[in-house]
């Protein structure tokens, strides 16, 4: 199994709309990737919750069969088309593979 982790540090503003809004605009378009591909096993996409320690503001969580998984995910037309808003409201990104 692979798990694969990414966060992003958001903008301020961006793209017409505050931090808060494209956090919410992020989460509701990477839950759009559920069931994408063959080998996808979860999704999770969560904001930082108001009032708890956090350094990023937008984290998602996925567990792949295997790299080809993982690989068929990122190359698909739905995971490409939501990349340019990720560039443009996203200030920082963290992203982490590995298996278990």
């Amino acid at each position: 199994m692979l798990k694969h982790i990414v966060m992003w540090k958001l903008k301020e503003q961006a793209e017409g709309a505050d931090k808060a809004t494209n956090a919410g605009k992020l989460k509701a378009l990477l839950e759009t990737c559920n069931n994408l591909v063959p080998g996808l096993l979860k999704l999770e996409a969560s904001l930082a919750t108001p009032g708890l320690e956090a350094t990023y503001d937008v984290v998602l969580y996925m567990e792949f069969t295997d790299k080809a998984a993982l690989d068929a995910y990122q190359d698909h037309p739905t995971h490409q088309a939501i990349k340019p808003f990720i560039g443009a409201v996203r200030s920082e990104r963290q992203c982490m593979d590995y298996e278990v």
